[in-house]
C-alpha cells in the first residue's frame, strides 16, 4: 500500500529553526488527505493563538494507521474509521473531527458542473468498465437535455491507500452487488479499469488533464479547484448535489453514541436530500500514552479546534459536528491516560 506524495505542513519559525522551548510544545500527526486543507488552517491559526504548532503530513489514511501503530506521529489521521477489534488490538483511541462528502468528478467539455445526473447503478457500472461511452443509453436516459459525446470514458482512482477509496467502495459495494462481489470496500483494492493518481491532488490532475476522464475526491478539494462535479441519485430516489446540507441531511440519524469508537459509517444513508457518499474524518491516539504531557497537548489542540474551528470548517467545505457529539467525545478522551492511568485530559 503506497502513502502518497507527502505534504508537510509545519507553522511557526521557518522550518527547522524551532526554539528548544517551541519543539517541546509541538506536535505530530499524519494521515488522510481529505481533512487536510482543514488541519492545515486550524494549525495555522492555532499556532497564532497558543505558540504551539503542528506538523502534519498528509500521506493518506492507510500512512496515517501505520504511523501511529508505529509510534512514529502523535495522532494518525484516518477516513476508514478502525472497528473495535482493530482498535483494541493496537490500543488506539479514536473519534470523529468533522464530516463531508465524496464526490464524482468528470471532465465534459459540453457539460457544466452539476448537470451530469447518475444512479447508483451507473456509476458503479463505470468503474466497473461495463459502461466505456459518455453517450451510452444508460447515461443519456437519465441526461435527455444533454448532448452527451461519442467519447471514451477515463476511470481515474487513487493508486494509494486512502480513507477517500474506503468510503467510496463502501458505497459502491452497498449500492452495487456486482462491485460487492468483484471488488469489495477497502481503502485499496484491485481497480478493473483506469489510471492511479496519488492523494486527492494526483486523481484531480489525470482528470483534469483527460478529456473524458471521470474521477472521485473529497468535496472541499473538488470545490477549491472549482472541479466539475455530477449530481447522484440518493437512497429516496432524489437527484442531490453535495453541500453543507445534504451532508447534514445524511449523519442526522446516525448512532455515535452507540458504535463502538465513533465508526459511524455515513453511505447510502436514508432521507430525502442526503448526499450518497457522506463521511466523517477521524484521529487516532493511544490510550495509554508514553509521553502524556504531548498526549495532553494533542487533545488540547483537537478541544480547541471543536471549540473554535466550526467556521473555519464551514468556509472550507466541511461540516462540523454536532455539539452533543463533541460532548460525547471530550467524555471519551477521559481514558486516554498517561502514568499512575491519570486522565491526560482534564
Amino acid at each position: 500500500m503506497s502513502y502518497g506524495r507527502k505534504l508537510l505542513v509545519t507553522f511557526g519559525a521557518a522550518a527547522g529553526l524551532f526554539t528548544v522551548h517551541a519543539m517541546a510544545a509541538d506536535i505530530t500527526g499524519a494521515g488522510a488527505t481529505f481533512p487536510y486543507p482543514l488541519y492545515a488552517k486550524w494549525a495555522e491559526q492555532y499556532k497564532a493563538k497558543t505558540n504551539t504548532g503542528l506538523n502534519y503530513q498528509s500521506i493518506g489514511s492507510g500512512g496515517g494507521i501505520k504511523q501511529i501503530q508505529a509510534k512514529t506521529v502523535d495522532f494518525g489521521a484516518t477516513d476508514k474509521p478502525l472497528t473495535a477489534a482493530e482498535l483494541d488490538k493496537s490500543g488506539l483511541a479514536q473519534f470523529p473531527t468533522v464530516m463531508g462528502g465524496v464526490v464524482a468528478v468528470a471532465n465534459l467539455e459540453a457539460v457544466k458542473g452539476g448537470e451530469l445526473k447518475l444512479t447508483p447503478a451507473v456509476l458503479a457500472d463505470i468503474f466497473l468498465g461495463k459502461i466505456t461511452k459518455w453517450n451510452d443509453a444508460a447515461i443519456t436516459k437519465l441526461n435527455p437535455g444533454i448532448k452527451l459525446p461519442e467519447q471514451a470514458i477515463t476511470v481515474v482512482h487513487r493508486a494509494d491507500g486512502s480513507g477517500t477509496t474506503w468510503i467510496f467502495t463502501n458505497y459502491l459495494s452497498k449500492v452495487s452487488a456486482d462491485w460487492k462481489e468483484k471488488v469489495g470496500n477497502d481503502a485499496a483494492v484491485s481497480w478493473p479499469v483506469g489510471v492511479g493518481g496519488k492523494g486527492n491532488e494526483g486523481v484531480a490532475q489525470y482528470v483534469q488533464r483527460i478529456k473524458g476522464a471521470i474521477g472521485y475526491v473529497e468535496y472541499a478539494y473538488a470545490k477549491q479547484n472549482k472541479m466539475d462535479y455530477t449530481q447522484l441519485q440518493n437512497k429516496a430516489g432524489n437527484f442531490v448535489l453535495p453541500d453543507d446540507n445534504t451532508f447534514k441531511a445524511a449523519a442526522a440519524n446516525a448512532d455515535w453514541k452507540g458504535t463502538p469508537g465513533f465508526a459511524v459509517v455515513l453511505t447510502d444513508q436514508a432521507g430525502k436530500d442526503a448526499w450518497p457518499i457522506t463521511g466523517a474524518t477521524f484521529i487516532l491516539v493511544y490510550k495509554k500514552q508514553d509521553k502524556p504531557e504531548i498526549g495532553q497537548e494533542v487533545l488540547k489542540y483537537f478541544d480547541w479546534a471543536y471549540k473554535e474551528g466550526d467556521k473555519t470548517a464551514t468556509d472550507l467545505d466541511y461540516v462540523a459536528l454536532p455539539e452533543a457529539v463533541k460532548a460525547e467525545v471530550r467524555s471519551s478522551w477521559k481514558q486516554i491516560v498517561g502514568a499512575n492511568n491519570a486522565p491526560v485530559y482534564k
